[in-house]
């Protein structure tokens, strides 16, 4: 372990235990041996009311020293920052440093890590930097974030990267509505499809009779209303202009080289909503980073961004001409598109979108020939095939109203709080119930939820649960799913299965105990939730320090949800065990089952939480507390560094 890192972790526990304490004079004398940073940086950050120009139009947002994008901030590893943040808005203000490992009072998430900023006052944030990579900061209040507070992050670590490259871009991607944050959702709390401009039309209906027949077409047409959603709802919000570092597809960011040059490009996802499929026709990339964390080399042809992810990739163009970086939403609604050329002004073609995919019953946990629904949210890499799927009838527009499903073992449904009918919700995290006042749910271990109630998973073996079967193919997507990604001319897209970590972070151990979260919703009331619960009717998940903790997501939703843990490295399982990747956001697509671990090493509470903000705003996000606190001797013994 770094000296940084010890430090960081003594200081954490002097605010836990208190100078009152026993103890805390001992840990003070120890804090006097270990070394400050070797480094320190000061920053200047403003929150300011900007114009936001896409090309298309010119719209009021939010943004960072008079600008969205905000500034690159540049930190060294090693190094210990102080950023000053100044809220010039008339409303309260944050910014929450994503993917960084910090003390929890430095996470900027308002009721969770602190009160928030309020207008004309300056927060000072101040904490090490012990990692390196590319990440990004926003503003976690109300609906700043989709209007345009953001800004990207790049860390530069001490010792030599294992690949080489001779010049980089930060390229972070956003989806510009002409709408406000605050509009947008109280557009979907009164049709949860207002933003759907890629509906079924009567042609698409006769076009599938002449291929299904009649009857099959109408029965998929009945299904779907049976379950009062669409096979289009793959994006929740259309009608936005993709943005690359501000940009609109008309604008063209443009980034130079010569010829022979190997180019990092360092790919973030800051939007609201959409995931981007990204392919630069007549280049290969070699992805060497995820998440901030670097992964063993593999060439594709294009990738899949998830909303609040972020990707490094490196490309060698060896000839005098221009390419296209080019972006489709994956519902492919819009396009992102930029430039990387020898010289000013060059452009290349760009490519036309392709058509559209559209759901499928695997999509709903469905099997194949769907006579009694299959449940959904199946673990699709368990299964032999469909038939080992118990049949169950299931509609979908009764989730977020349990009382009307059918009851699953050990769970009482006719307990749980039904989300209520009601007024457009506008997100501000500061505003949010208070968790602690809501009842807990009958006969369910919320959260699995309390570490002290929770049995060891003795003798577990990894490989055989969720990403360790079905990464031969196509993790985490159903057999027959519509949003299997293809690359373009046949090429390689990239799996989550193709990732593999450059470097272990940590010892490769069972986990403790596993924690079950259901991925719950419903998309024509616009509810959106885990374990059947919205954030204000939720328990806190309670974790204790030094365990490791397996979580199980079950998807039971016909969305795919991008969640991130704060303070804590996610570690996805692809069946690669000691070597499976390290991120901070996992990618859960319908229909599926997917895993991760965390070692449970950053005490405080942190936020958990899909990052599709409207489906964060309306319920699904949660409270994570870490009890306990650091003992330098157990990371030493069970950390392999940073």
């Amino acid at each position: 372990m770094s000296w940084a890192r010890l430090r960081f972790l003594l200081e954490i526990e002097m605010t836990i235990t208190h100078i009152n304490k026993p103890g805390a004079l001992a840990f003070a004398a120890l804090l006097a041996i270990v070394p400050l940073s070797v480094e320190a940086g000061t920053y200047d950050i403003t929150v300011d009311e900007v114009k936001i120009d896409t090309g298309e139009l010119v719209a009021d947002g939010v943004g960072f020293n008079g600008s969205s994008p905000g500034p690159v901030l540049r930190f060294k590893e090693g190094e210990e920052v102080t950023i000053n943040v100044k809220n010039n808005l008339d409303e309260s203000t944050s910014i929450h440093w994503h993917g960084l490992i910090l003390p929890y009072q430095q996470d900027g998430v308002p009721t969770i890590s602190f009160d928030g900023i309020e207008p004309g006052t300056t927060f000072t944030y101040k904490f090490p930097i012990i990692q390196s990579g590319t990440y990004w900061f926003h503003s976690h209040s109300g609906f700043q974030e989709p209007d345009g507070a953001y800004g990207a992050i790049v860390i530069e670590p001490k010792k030599p990267e294992p690949f080489q490259y001779d010049r980089e871009y930060v390229v972070q991607l956003a989806d510009r509505h002409p709408h406000s944050g605050k509009r947008i959702m109280r557009n979907l709390k009164m049709m949860s499809d207002y933003y759907n401009r890629k509906q079924q039309t009567v042609g698409d209906f006769f076009r599938d009779v002449s291929k299904d027949g009649l009857a099959a077409t109408i029965q998929d047409r009945t299904d779907w209303g049976d379950m009062r959603m669409m096979a289009s709802d793959v994006e929740d919000v259309q009608g936005f202009t993709p943005l690359i570092n501000g940009k609109g597809p008309a604008q063209n960011w443009t980034g130079l080289f010569k010829p022979g040059e190997r180019i990092r490009l360092r790919f973030i996802n800051s939007s609201a909503m959409a995931y981007f499929d990204i392919r630069i026709p007549g280049l290969k990339m070699t992805v060497v980073s995820a998440d901030g964390n670097n992964v063993q080399p593999v060439t594709v042809d294009e990738f899949r961004i998830a909303v609040a992810e972020t990707y490094d990739v490196i490309v060698q163009p060896k000839v005098d001409r221009a390419f296209t970086i080019f972006a489709e939403s994956m519902g492919r609604s819009a396009f992102a598109r930029g430039t990387l050329a020898p010289r000013e002004g060059m452009t290349a073609d760009v490519p036309k979108m392709r058509t559209r995919p559209l759901l499928t019953m695997a999509d709903m946990g469905m099997a194949p020939g769907h006579e009694g629904h299959s449940m959904a949210g199946m673990d699709q890499s368990a299964m032999k095939g469909p038939e080992k799927s118990p049949p169950m009838k299931m509609d979908h527009s009764t989730m977020a109203s349990p009382k009307k499903s059918a009851p699953m073992p050990a769970m009482d449904h006719s307990k749980m709080s039904m989300p209520e009918k009601g007024a457009p919700m506008e997100m501000d995290h500061s505003a949010m119930a208070d968790p602690k006042k809501s009842a807990p749910m009958a006969g369910m271990d919320h959260s699995s939820m309390n570490a002290k109630e929770s049995k060891p998973m003795a003798g577990m073996d990894h490989s055989a649960h969720g990403g360790g079967s079905a990464a031969k193919s196509t993790p985490f997507y159903a057999a027959g799913s519509g949003l299997t990604p293809t690359a373009a001319n046949g090429g390689k897209f990239l799996n989550y299965a193709d990732l593999k970590a450059q470097k272990r972070l940590y010892k490769f151990r069972p986990a403790t105990r596993e924690i079950e979260i259901r991925i719950t919703g419903n998309m024509e009331r616009y509810i959106w939730s885990l374990n059947g619960e919205k954030y204000g009717d939720a328990e806190p998940i309670r974790l204790k320090y030094g365990e490791r903790v397996r979580f199980k997501f079950v998807n039971e939703t016909m969305m795919t949800h991008p969640m991130h843990l704060h303070g804590m490295w996610s570690i996805l399982d692809v069946g690669a065990k000691k070597w499976n990747p390290i991120k901070h956001v996992v990618s859960v697509s319908p229909g599926t089952t997917v895993y991760m671990e965390s070692e449970v090493d950053a005490p405080g509470q942190w936020a958990f939480h899909c990052h599709l903000s409207y489906h964060a705003a309306a319920g699904m996000f949660r409270k994570v507390i870490v009890e306990g606190g650091p003992d330098a001797a157990q990371l030493e013994k069970s950390r392999e560094g940073i």
